[in-house]
């Protein structure tokens, strides 16, 4: 038995009070480095616009695919070229990108198709052969279900004002429909972020979304080229990871995409949501056990049963999900104006249950699927094709 202010308490319920207490230390610490990160002072020159070339790796034809890939022709910018990047001749994204052509005559824009593949990730191949065709030092890499504003260039392009910038990224909020897309989309917003907002307060940050990575020539060369990440599931986080290892500073901007999702079946997103997991948890071991101090949620439900319903358990709960709800409305709702978040903020709980049964998964296997290919993860979260039996 502990004592914890005067409560007796079995110690398997003092080591879960602790858990709780780490939970309410990140939750806290998250809505300051929202509310820091936020509320500094950002100047926009407008006078500086280096040319950008914008890589936009598809396949295939996401929801509002012709809205969203638009949204990147209607940039107030002087000068940016887009590529649009396919592997297959047959592959129905073409005909929305030709229509983007016909639409956008005054954009200086290019469709490569080319069937080379450099390594497991198909995304990279497509990256590697659209950058044959780029024309200025600055790239510009965004998934094909983004969709930003007329300013989104200006903004995102600011920090390479100080040369030692490599690589620039953004945060997203997700566009669900479906209860299932729903839960990931509260997920990104109220859980995914704090975890980034408070990794840049401690340290900055040392990898990349797919959302948006504005990465330097110079820097991509430093890192090896789209080859030394041809292999790798987390393509997005080893473009901001190897220049970062290579001296370059990551930046994260303060500019906010839209994430349109589609909507998925529930095996469908238990699926994703398990590579996921083994990815991190093959990239970065330890930073995928640490997550077990932030699952406040089901510490502190946990910790109301070790105490047998106690009242001490029962305002230790309500004191960590006071401040999880807390730091989910700051973050997700107040800063990243997640209107998602907003409308169902009540599924939270539910939510964190779901992530924590997740993360469990995470533990088991190396395997995953890829659309529709199955590969196994080795160290360092490289993709090894797995050939059916």
């Amino acid at each position: 038995m502990s004592s914890v202010f005067g409560f007796q308490i079995p110690i398997i319920a003092a080591l879960l009070f602790i858990l709780c207490l780490s939970a309410i230390f990140f939750y806290s610490f998250a809505i300051y480095a929202a509310i820091a990160f936020f509320h500094q002072p950002r100047d926009i020159d407008l006078e500086f616009h280096p040319p950008v070339s914008i890589l936009k790796p598809i396949c295939g034809v996401d929801r509002d695919a012709e809205k969203n890939l638009a949204s990147f022709c209607q940039q107030d910018y002087p000068q940016y070229q887009i590529i649009f990047a396919v592997r297959d001749r047959q592959d129905p994204g073409i005909e929305v990108i030709n229509k983007i052509i016909q639409q956008f005559p005054d954009v200086d824009i290019d469709l490569v198709i080319c069937d080379r593949i450099i390594g497991a990730n198909l995304k990279v191949s497509n990256l590697a052969n659209a950058v044959t065709v780029a024309k200025h030092e600055i790239l510009l890499i965004a998934d094909s279900d983004i969709f930003v504003g007329k300013d989104y260039l200006q903004r995102v392009i600011q920090p390479f004002k100080d040369e030692k910038v490599g690589v620039v990224t953004c945060f997203y909020r997700s566009l669900a429909q479906g209860w299932v897309t729903i839960l990931e989309a509260i997920g990104t917003a109220c859980d995914f972020h704090p975890g980034v907002l408070v990794s840049n307060q401690l340290e900055g940050i040392k990898f990349a979304f797919g959302s948006t990575i504005v990465i330097r020539k110079q820097a991509l060369a430093a890192m090896g080229e789209f080859e030394a990440i041809a292999n790798h599931l987390a393509d997005d986080f080893q473009l901001g990871y190897l220049p970062a290892q290579a001296g370059y500073q990551v930046v994260l901007s303060d500019y906010i995409v839209d994430h349109v999702l589609d909507d998925s079946s529930l095996a469908d997103v238990i699926q994703r949501q398990i590579r996921w997991a083994r990815c991190i948890r093959v990239s970065r071991p330890g930073g995928y056990v640490g997550l077990l101090f932030t699952f406040g949620t089901v510490n502190s439900l946990l910790f109301l049963l070790a105490t047998g319903g106690s009242i001490f358990g029962w305002v230790v709960l309500a004191i960590t999900w006071v401040m999880r709800s807390l730091m989910a409305w700051v973050v997700g709702v107040t800063m990243l104006n997640d209107q998602v978040a907003k409308q169902f903020f009540w599924v939270i709980p539910a939510r964190d249950l779901f992530h924590f049964a997740i993360w469990c998964s995470g533990f088991v296997g190396s395997t995953v699927v890829w659309r529709g290919q199955k590969f196994k993860l080795s160290a360092g979260g490289k993709l090894v094709f797995l050939k059916e039996s």
